[in-house]
């Protein structure tokens, strides 16, 4: 963090839907940052099946985080250094749950910085409790009528039953 100039972290993905795992890497990685831009990317880097529009994602996150001001939520299309140029941002963040999230991201981080090269990517490991957990097995697991109350909040929960209603 600095005083002169506020150190901006881009935290970049589907968040399709935003589970308490994002939720944790978001709000830890404001002990590096002093704000937190999340960028909803319009289409994804892997192959996924969507779920909600780009529109109800911003929404969600944006109820999910609105008691803190220093995280804004945005959506992006394009190339992640342009968008990360265009907030003024010099970090990227990303979570880490397994050996396999390691080589991809690793990839990434280093043409994302061969593309812009002054910025760095900051990786972190989510909680243990949350280290399985990502979105697309939080909407296999709605769409298929189990209970995903421990994994997202309420806001998230409530879209996700509308979605699945039998």
């Amino acid at each position: 963090m600095s005083v002169d100039r506020p150190l901006i972290a881009v935290y970049p993905g589907s968040f399709d839907p935003v589970t308490r795992g994002h939720e944790d890497i978001a709000r830890r990685s404001l002990r590096i940052a002093d704000e937190l831009v999340i960028g909803v990317a319009h289409s994804a880097t892997q192959r996924k099946s969507g779920l909600f529009e780009i529109e109800e994602r911003v929404a969600m996150l944006r109820e999910v985080f609105a008691a803190d001001e220093r995280i804004r939520v945005v959506s992006f299309e394009g190339l992640l250094v342009d968008f990360c140029r265009a907030q003024g941002a010099s970090v990227v963040v990303r979570g880490l749950r397994a050996v396999s999230d390691f080589e991809y991201e690793l990839q990434m981080a280093q043409m994302n910085q061969e593309l812009l090269g002054d910025f760095e990517t900051a990786f972190f490991v989510p909680d243990v409790q949350y280290s399985f957990l990502s979105a697309s097995l939080v909407r296999e697991v709605a769409k298929l009528g189990g209970d995903v109350s421990a994994f997202v909040s309420e806001p998230v929960l409530g879209r996700l039953r509308a979605r699945f209603q039998r």
